[in-house]
């Protein structure tokens, strides 16, 4: 607002003393003061309002309007209630200083003008940022992107001074305004998402409001445009699990239509940046569905190899060896089966195979998803690994995928819904990628059996006793002997060393080492040298029976 404007309010009780020339000085704020050197809590374009209780004599006048004028203040209004007239001392050291001086009524309380002030100075920049959000909204929805979720976010900051962050349903930060300041710990984040999706699986109105530690947050869908224009008028459960979420840390209940309607437009245009960037995802998401349809038809593992190599660059760019691959296989079920869960389950994968602790919103630009059904598939690579195994673990474990968003997804789901996630054992070539993604299915299966809204289950639970039974694919028993004894047949070819047939000999002689020695003809320590290497690259214990029946297991079906 102007400093002219606060002249026409006959409420206010202003009367001018000087500096009729600068009434064109903007109004940014308002500050009361009675110190002598107020300097630092002056930013710039704030009326001061003083009861001169600073001055003692007339001396004091010259710095302390030298102050302000220095600190550039719009201008300075002082009450009538302490000295009566306003000392003449005063008004020459404004008028020395180009500094617009004001009279206040005694009858007129300071808080009567703040209220006034603020209350303009608010309605102006909800103006501002209005116009500058929807100019920003026709750029993004005709041309190029305007700067994504941040820019939007430090309007929000910078003119209404509201901090606010652009969450995943599964509560990841992605984006943040400068003026947030420090990031929303990963706990506040996760307690956001689960109270929103819970509020809309409840069909409870946005914004929902959200107290953590005496702080209150709003919570508003990132909807209503694009592509949620649609989802909107269909099953709440067919967006809920996918959409992003604007938190910001006021309590919206008491705010009124327009401010309301401006966070809205907010939203619309955050969607629009969401919608760019699931279509930027396309390619990826269509390159994991031609792999896996090969996969799935039993073509010939070069043509899978083929592929793979067009995949890499993709998904790895600027990595010169070939990765090696791992499949996660995530499942979304409805109560009653009507809604197909595989659009859902893939938004999700994408969101989960990310590091929880990562934030921004395309870290998950190295992964592939394809969906059929209510079943997703991620083709997940991963930087290749020594050509000689160490038996550590290797890629991503099914047990810390859910760690960080069980809650959250677990309330998007609420009572009605379930999703199982089964991770396969890192695979090195074409030919092991049937194997693996019949693996990661049976996991899933695995995860399935068990008791919760959200489970996963990983290679390393399908268990030898498990591959005694007859549901269980021949891929996945072929998987599973692969992956322990692959490592020795490598280390055999490598360096002659006779891992193979020293550890089929130890299993016959039933783990008796003088027995086992007198058979391979070899001295104890030998042996023991050779058992000793076993254990080391397959992190297996052939000390542990349940570690000699998987190797038993494995020699009898290779």
């Amino acid at each position: 607002m102007r400093l002219r404007a606060l002249l026409d309010t006959d409420a206010l009780g202003l009367r001018l003393l000087g500096g009729e020339d600068e009434l064109d000085r903007t109004v940014r704020g308002v500050m009361t003061t009675d110190l002598r050197d107020p300097s630092r809590y002056l930013s710039g374009g704030e009326l001061v309002l003083t009861g001169l209780a600073w001055r003692r004599d007339a001396a004091d006048s010259e710095p302390f309007v030298r102050i302000l004028s220095g600190a550039g203040v719009a201008g300075l209004a002082a009450g009538e209630a302490e000295l009566g007239a306003i000392p003449e001392d005063l008004v020459e050291a404004c008028a020395r200083h180009r500094l617009p001086l004001f009279a206040v009524n005694e009858s007129v309380a300071f808080a009567t003008i703040t209220e006034h002030v603020v209350r303009q100075v608010s309605g102006e920049r909800a103006g501002d940022l209005a116009a500058v959000v929807d100019r920003h909204r026709r750029l993004m929805t005709s041309g190029p992107a305007g700067g994504g979720p941040d820019v939007v976010l430090d309007l929000l900051g910078s003119d209404l001074d509201l901090r606010a962050w652009v969450l995943s349903p599964a509560g990841r930060a992605i984006a943040g305004s400068t003026a947030s300041g420090p990031d929303l710990p990963a706990a506040v984040c996760a307690r956001l998402a689960a109270e929103h999706l819970a509020a809309a699986r409840a069909g409870r109105r946005a914004p929902h409001r959200v107290t953590i530690d005496a702080t209150t947050y709003s919570v508003f869908p990132i909807g209503s445009g694009g592509r949620n224009a649609v989802l909107a008028s269909r099953d709440v459960r067919e967006s809920v699990l996918s959409d992003w979420l604007l938190a910001v840390e006021a309590d919206a209940s008491d705010w009124p239509e327009e401010r309301l309607d401006l966070l809205q437009g907010v939203t619309q245009l955050i969607s629009v940046e969401r919608d760019r960037r699931d279509a930027a995802r396309t390619v990826r998401r269509r390159l994991a569905q031609e792999v896996l349809e090969l996969v799935q038809t039993g073509a010939a593992p070069a043509e899978i190899a083929a592929r793979l190599r067009v995949t890499a660059p993709v998904l790895l760019p600027g990595l010169g060896a070939a990765p090696h691959w791992q499949v996660v296989v995530a499942r979304v079920e409805w109560e009653g089966g009507e809604i197909e869960g595989g659009p859902v389950a893939q938004s999700l994968l994408e969101e989960i195979l990310v590091d929880p602790l990562s934030s921004g919103a395309e870290p998950s630009d190295r992964i592939a998803v394809a969906h059929t059904g209510d079943e997703a598939v991620a083709l997940v690579p991963l930087p290749a690994v020594a050509a000689e195994h160490d038996g550590s673990e290797q890629g991503l474990i099914a047990d810390s995928l859910l760690a960080a968003v069980r809650d959250p997804l677990a309330a998007g789901l609420a009572d009605d819904g379930r999703l199982t996630i089964g991770v396969s054992a890192a695979v090195h070539s074409a030919e092991g990628l049937r194997g693996a993604l019949e693996e990661a299915r049976h996991a899933r299966r695995v995860a399935a059996a068990r008791t919760g809204r959200v489970c996963a289950a990983g290679h390393q639970e399908l268990a030898s006793h498990v591959l005694l039974l007859p549901f269980v694919p021949d891929d996945v028993r072929r998987a599973f002997t692969a992956r322990l004894l692959d490592p020795l047949r490598e280390y055999d070819r490598k360096h002659r060393a006779e891992l193979i047939p020293t550890l089929e000999a130890f299993l016959d002689c039933d783990g008796s080492w003088t027995r086992c020695a007198a058979r391979l003809h070899l001295h104890v320590n030998t042996l023991r040298y050779r058992v000793g290497r076993i254990e080391q690259l397959t992190n297996r214990d052939l000390a542990r029976l349940e570690d000699k029946l998987d190797f038993f297991l494995a020699l009898r079906m290779s």
